[in-house]
């Protein structure tokens, strides 16, 4: 990085006291009137962009174990931190209550089905003696009341004892899958309530998860939510393995926004494989998502760059003129041609917009047709097409081409599918991305307009912008440039520059002071008397 200084020209106010004076006080003048400025050349790196956050680990799945069954703790056969099958035996619970109910149920059964058999007996007796007239229909109707009330007495001693072997069972606590022990919240002799008859959910005898499987949730602020798809790779690294990574995956992102000290924030899940037993629940980690990666791209300082709006202050934070750094704002058609090529979204010879073409309207209306088969043919996108549009009415003037009475968007609009709702006649604006960039390009026929005018295609990868350049001598230039995706300290910049040329750096303060003057400026020009 290199610096050199810029004197402001001095006002044409009272020139005669300056030349008066000039041999006295030049030197003071260099001194205050000079500004530094700093400068850094555009150079080609790797660029990574990434979303990065802090969670903590948690298992997939985490199961409380509890008891069905009341009563004191008699035995503990594991431990926190042991691993476990389906159905290892983990506790038991004094069974004595439990055994006592199971043997009243057998008891029970016993009987129901001591009177099953009498009441069979005594119905077959009292059908023969109907036969002989020896007794009424009356009364072997009542035999046969008997005989049913049997039949449900024994259903119901069978269903007790089901019930009664049941809860037998439950005071044995088995585990319930394959895991680790992560918690045992009971000792010897404590007496327990069963989940299932107590409101307050029961005691809880131990805590398990399948450690095979751990998570990661962790919060992103909403700026970065939207790079984010499930799917998308990211890397954790713990603090107990500072030299070693983790690959994992975003399982999802939980649609409802968590506000944390007036910071809207989306939980983001992330899937770890953790078979080999590192990562354990609680621990701190940090998640970086790669979002996008640009190899051996030319970019510059962040601060080396500002958007359009900003020209004028930023050329004032310099010591420049502002009337003499203004741009054209046309320039960025051609320049965001140029920068689609560059990312390989169509051939170069089809994103160059010159040639004969464009200097007559019937050849203007063949290049046209011959943009438009190529778009047909899938070999560019509607959205390039409609850049090599924009720049083909720069180098017209201004003025649309025609193609069987339709504008160049509405030429364009076939290729998309027919569309609904009986808007034909309407021009299409906004919409698609470019094919095969994974969502980098600029939106329609309106972001040829926009980027013709200077302003944003509502695409990040697509931004027009202005760089202040710095040649040999120390003369400043204002260049219409195009930027790409960046990151916390340099921009991509796709088109309007070239490697090694120097770049003045604008300070951020500085920058937002002067805009604020500006705006304060504004402000007392319309302020009423």
């Amino acid at each position: 990085m290199s610096q050199f200084h810029r004197r402001r020209p001095p006002p044409i106010v009272g020139l005669a006291l300056l030349l008066v004076a000039a041999a006295a006080c030049e030197p003071a003048a260099e001194e205050t009137d000079a500004i530094a400025i700093q400068t850094a050349p555009a150079e080609v790196r790797d660029l990574r962009i990434t979303a990065e956050a802090t969670g903590e680990l948690e298992p997939v799945l985490r199961v409380e174990v509890k008891s069905k069954a009341s009563g004191e703790i008699l035995d503990l056969y594991v431990d926190s931190g042991d691993e476990v099958e389906p159905g290892t035996l983990l506790a038991r619970v004094d069974p004595r209550d439990v055994q006592n109910a199971f043997d009243q149920s057998q008891a029970d059964l016993d009987v129901a089905r001591a009177r099953i058999d009498i009441a069979d007996a005594q119905l077959n007796r009292s059908r023969e003696l109907l036969e002989s007239e020896v007794i009424t229909a009356q009364e072997f109707e009542s035999r046969q009341l008997e005989f049913a009330n049997a039949q449900a007495a024994l259903v119901r001693a069978e269903t007790n004892l089901e019930l009664a072997r049941l809860r037998l069972a439950d005071v044995t606590i088995r585990a319930p899958m394959a895991g680790t022990i992560l918690e045992k919240q009971v000792e010897y002799g404590w007496v327990i309530q069963s989940a299932t008859q107590n409101v307050s959910g029961g005691t809880t005898l131990f805590v398990m998860a399948n450690l095979d499987d751990m998570r990661v949730r962790t919060l992103v602020d909403e700026t970065d939510v939207g790079q984010l798809t499930a799917g998308m790779g990211a890397t954790v690294t713990v603090e107990a393995f500072p030299d070693r990574t983790f690959r994992g995956e975003i399982e999802k992102i939980e649609p409802q926004a968590v506000i944390q000290q007036n910071v809207t924030m989306f939980p983001v899940i992330i899937l770890l494989d953790n078979r080999a037993g590192l990562l354990k629940p609680g621990m701190n980690a940090e998640v970086e998502v790669l979002v996008d990666e640009r190899l051996a791209t030319l970019t510059v300082p962040n601060n080396a760059v500002v958007q359009p709006q900003e020209l004028a202050p930023a050329a004032e934070v310099l010591g420049l003129d502002p009337q003499s750094m203004a741009v054209d704002r046309a320039v960025w058609a051609a320049l965001m041609t140029e920068a689609a090529a560059r990312l390989g979204d169509a051939p170069r010879g089809a994103m160059t917009g010159g040639g004969p073409a464009v200097a007559g309207g019937g050849e203007a209306a063949g290049r046209m047709a011959e943009i438009r088969a190529a778009m047909e043919a899938g070999e560019i996108s509607r959205d390039s097409a409609m850049a090599i549009f924009a720049t083909m009415r720069q180098q017209r003037g201004g003025g649309d081409f025609q193609r069987d009475g339709q504008s160049d968007e509405r030429a364009a609009a076939p290729a998309e599918g027919a569309r609904t709702g009986g808007d034909e006649a309407a021009p299409r604006f906004g919409g698609g991305r470019m094919a095969g960039q994974g969502g980098r390009g600029f939106g329609g026929g309106m972001g040829g307009m926009m980027a013709a005018m200077g302003g944003s295609t509502g695409d990040q990868a697509f931004q027009p912008a202005v760089a202040f350049v710095v040649d040999a001598a120390g003369n400043v230039e204002a260049r219409p440039v195009v930027m790409g995706v960046s990151d916390w300290d340099y921009a991509e910049i796709l088109a309007g520059l070239e490697e090694g040329e120097e770049l003045a750096l604008i300070g951020a303060a500085q920058l937002q002071a002067r805009q604020q003057e500006r705006l304060e400026q504004m402000r007392g020009r319309f302020r009423p008397f």
